[in-house]
């Protein structure tokens, strides 16, 4: 269901985050900024669609920025995740399989900040489809405070044992900052990683 008529950004930028804050207050903070910049950047945000969480945050800023949103989540989870009802559209879906594959082709770059089982199963995702050629998307990292450290270490391990390649690896952008991982996201991610 649509809110008002979505104009079209520059692009879309999928943000796959956590349904809840964590501990840190620090990750709150990311989100605001990495929805706030997004907007500033004329970008539209693509996310799963809740108001609680990294989510809502994400979506707030953006809105107020003045990004149009799109959110996308499964009825089933629409009570559970509380749907954001101030979205430019909304799209209640009926499985997880349904969100997850139009968030992918809804946008055209992809950034994970903190977040649980759901985000990594989100981002591991878009770079399989990537290392078996189904799409060319940018992938981001926003390792805010370190959050992805032992994430992007166990990748490096992966890559050291043969089992991922190194340049499928350097393709990840990582930034601690969210406006910095904005600001290049769609820039040769080879050339824009620090993940070395």
């Amino acid at each position: 269901m649509s809110k008002q008529t979505m104009t079209a950004p520059a692009r879309w930028v999928c943000v796959y985050c956590g349904s809840r804050d964590g501990q840190n207050p620090i990750y709150r903070e990311a989100a605001t900024a990495l929805g706030t910049a997004l907007g500033q950047a004329g970008y539209g945000l693509v996310y799963g669609g809740a108001r609680v969480g990294l989510m809502g945050a994400v979506a707030d800023a953006a809105l107020a920025s003045g990004a149009p949103v799109h959110g996308i989540i499964p009825r089933g989870l629409s009570e559970r995740e509380l749907a954001h009802d101030g979205l430019t559209r909304l799209d209640v879906v009926e499985t997880m399989h349904q969100r997850k594959l139009g968030m992918i082709e809804a946008a055209d770059g992809f950034i994970a900040l903190p977040g649980g089982f759901g985000t990594l199963e989100e981002l591991f995702e878009v770079l399989t489809w990537h290392q078996i050629g189904w799409h060319d998307k940018p992938v981001g990292l926003c390792d805010v405070d370190g959050f992805y450290g032992p994430l992007v270490r166990c990748m490096h391990h992966m890559r050291d044992q043969g089992f991922v390649s190194a340049a499928n690896i350097a393709r990840i952008g990582v930034a601690h900052e969210p406006q910095a991982l904005v600001a290049r996201l769609f820039e040769p991610m080879a050339a824009s990683t620090d993940m070395s």
